[in-house]
């Protein structure tokens, strides 16, 4: 980055010479081949929105016609890029035309007074060298096909989609997890740690085996996955601030604990000891710095069983655990993820009849400092600091309301009713209201109307109702005492399904239009009435209950496209032929469920399975019976870097699961 200091103005001067330039990367370059143009002058401006406008490029071709590129607007260099695709081989004629213009406040020259006359000038001519034959550009590295450790070398740009970060904790319903193109076809052990006593207690009481955490005291907690580096709660939460508890972080690939601590609010002993809530990579890119900041996040305050997000998170170093700085006052709301890592969170209230949009990288308490017209705005310097994430900073560019955070507030329709399900950033949020008789916890009674609607976040938009449709429900929903539930929505698979439990079937709506658009389906097997997990995505809506059948339809169609059984060949599971699992996640187009019920008996059923499968035939890929068995109350597998971690509830270890 160029540092853009304003020098001593001339006093005095009407008139200043100017003096333009040409350039082109790579010069020679192939047919149909991308070069970079460099367009401007050779006078900077004072700071750093600035730019002189309405540069213009003459290209004449190698047979002699001409083409007029532009008008382009500079950056505060005094210069800026274009991109040229030469059609034919031969030499092209390039030449920068800049216009007469007259300095502003707002576009000033550094060593110029206001009002200066910027004379008109040319560049000299360019001539662009274009060949038959492409030239060379870097070759990507392939991706490995071995065993590999991090950090990856950062020249080693192609291996991103097989190293992925698993920033929210495992959750039951198979999300898409991206970034695992090499995801686990095998079984095999990497690694093991003992997290706690565990497994079969021996000597005098028999078969009696260590308490797994279910029901409710679930362990391996708060798991997640932070470019490379595992980081999960070592104890339940039981007990509280009244016994020791900590965080452990351990190398994905080597298995090498890295460290073992407790962790504190605001790095203070004497406040609230606090656990992984979420993880973050935010990618910076300035006029003055560009790069990636990994972050674990705490949270702490808020809280309770139905409550909102916490509203203070706390920030360290994931591969340390060193203390970094704390945000105070964050808004509530689900943590969606921005093109560069950027947590946004969307907030609609129907009773106020607004939306608003707090984006974590307008925190511009956090810059360097808060000046848009300072190199100072460029460059991200939280650390050390204590952030109010949500007050009053000065109005910019980034925060027109003048809050840190806050990037837009709007209206909407008036007469929404119901819950958002669903967000996808800049383009739109979806939600639901119904008609019904009667609700309880797990289930809504005689629903007869569904209305799907949907809400513009463009920002040109945002507020406006997209759509707004309501479906009658068949009768048996509303006379045969049904009770009907979301189940999943995905708004980038186009689906939004209903699950009605005692029959057992699924009703799809669009994302795009909010119309019905499949079902019922036909019933499932009676037993998944009980335990029913789903999610929607890739293309896909899985669902299954405690049947161990795992039916999997077209998100759009509702057509299914198969069923896989988990086979129990030696009769341990009570009520059914097949293992009880659960989905985990989908990657690199596999899905993986693992056995856990909400309060299994001890002695634990043998040989539950771990398990994989091709989410395209529904064909097995592999299946370990007897290992990895998974948690319902505590924390599941989860994938980075194309590696599974997980605790196995059958003796209480930690394992990681990928190449060798």
């Amino acid at each position: 980055a160029i540092s853009l200091i304003p020098s001593n103005i001339v006093a005095g001067q009407e008139t200043r010479t100017t003096h333009a330039f040409i350039g082109a990367t790579p010069n020679p370059v192939g047919v149909g081949q991308e070069t970079l143009l460099h367009v401007g002058i050779m006078q900077q401006l004072s700071i750093t929105q600035q730019g002189w406008e309405g540069l213009t490029v003459t290209v004449q071709d190698p047979d002699g016609g001409t083409e007029t590129l532009g008008p382009f607007r500079t950056d505060a260099t005094g210069g800026t890029g274009a991109r040229f695709v030469p059609d034919e081989e031969g030499e092209y004629i390039l030449q920068t035309h800049f216009p007469e213009q007259t300095t502003t406040s707002d576009k000033q020259a550094v060593g110029s007074p206001v009002g200066t006359v910027m004379l008109a000038s040319d560049s000299p001519k360019l001539t662009l060298v274009v060949t038959a034959e492409p030239q060379a550009v870097y070759p990507e590295h392939p991706l490995p096909t071995e065993y590999w450790t991090r950090p990856i070398d950062s020249q080693l740009r192609g291996w991103s989609p097989v190293a992925g970060s698993q920033l929210e904790a495992g959750a039951y319903g198979g999300d898409v997890k991206n970034g695992n193109a090499d995801a686990p076809e095998t079984a095999h052990i990497l690694w093991s740690h003992i997290l706690q006593l565990g497994g079969l207690s021996g000597g005098d009481l028999g078969n009696a085996g260590t308490y797994t955490g279910d029901a409710y005291e679930g362990k391996f907690s708060g798991s997640l996955v932070i470019q490379g580096v595992l980081i999960y709660r070592r104890f339940d939460t039981i007990g509280g601030s009244n016994v020791p508890n900590w965080v452990v972080a351990v190398d994905m690939h080597t298995g090498e604990k890295l460290w073992e601590k407790e962790l504190f609010a605001y790095n203070d002993p004497t406040d609230d000891r606090v656990y992984p809530t979420f993880g973050q990579i935010f990618y910076w890119d300035s006029f003055n710095a560009h790069g990636t900041h990994a972050y674990l996040v705490c949270a702490s305050g808020g809280g309770g069983f139905f409550a909102p997000a916490p509203a203070q998170w706390h920030f360290f170093d994931p591969l340390t655990g060193r203390y970094l700085f704390t945000w105070e006052d964050v808004p509530s709301g689900t943590r969606n993820r921005g093109p560069h890592g950027e947590i946004i969170v969307y907030s609609l209230s129907t009773s106020r009849d607004t939306l608003t949009m707090w984006n974590s990288s307008a925190v511009i308490d956090a810059y360097w400092g808060t000046s848009p017209n300072s190199p100072v705005w460029g460059s991200w310097r939280p650390q050390g600091k204590v952030t109010n994430a949500t007050g009053p900073c000065p109005v910019t560019p980034a925060t027109p309301l003048g809050l840190n955070g806050y990037q837009w507030n709007v209206s909407i329709p008036s007469d929404l009713a119901g819950s958002v399900v669903d967000y996808k950033i800049d383009d739109k949020l979806v939600g639901y209201d119904w008609e019904y008789e009667s609700s309880y916890f797990g289930g809504t009674f005689g629903v007869s109307e569904i209305t799907v609607w949907g809400i513009s976040l463009d920002p040109n938009s945002a507020g406006s109702l997209l759509f707004k449709e309501t479906w009658n429900t068949p009768s048996s929903w509303t006379s045969g005492d049904i009770s009907v539930g979301h189940a999943a929505t995905s708004i980038g698979d186009g689906a939004m399904v209903f699950w009605a439990k005692e029959l057992t079937h699924s009703v799809g709506f669009s994302t795009d239009t909010g119309k019905k658009i499949w079902g019922p389906t036909d019933s499932q097997n009676y037993l998944d009435y009980l335990g029913h997990r789903c999610v929607v995505g890739d293309g896909r809506y899985i669902s299954l209950g405690m049947s161990g059948i795992l039916y999997c339809y077209n998100a759009t169609t509702g057509e299914l496209q198969f069923t896989y059984e988990a086979d129990d060949p030696y009769n341990q599971v009570l009520w059914s032929n097949q293992w009880h699992i659960r989905p985990l996640f989908i990657a690199d187009g596999k899905i993986y469920l693992g056995t856990t019920e909400h309060s299994p008996v001890d002695p634990l059923t043998r040989g539950g399975p771990f398990v994989c499968v091709d989410i395209e035939t529904g064909e097995e890929v592999f299946r370990a019976d007897g290992l990895f068995r998974q948690t319902d109350w505590g924390g599941r597998a989860i994938i980075g870097d194309s590696i599974i971690a997980t605790m196995d509830t059958y003796d209480l270890k930690v394992y990681g699961i990928g190449k060798g």
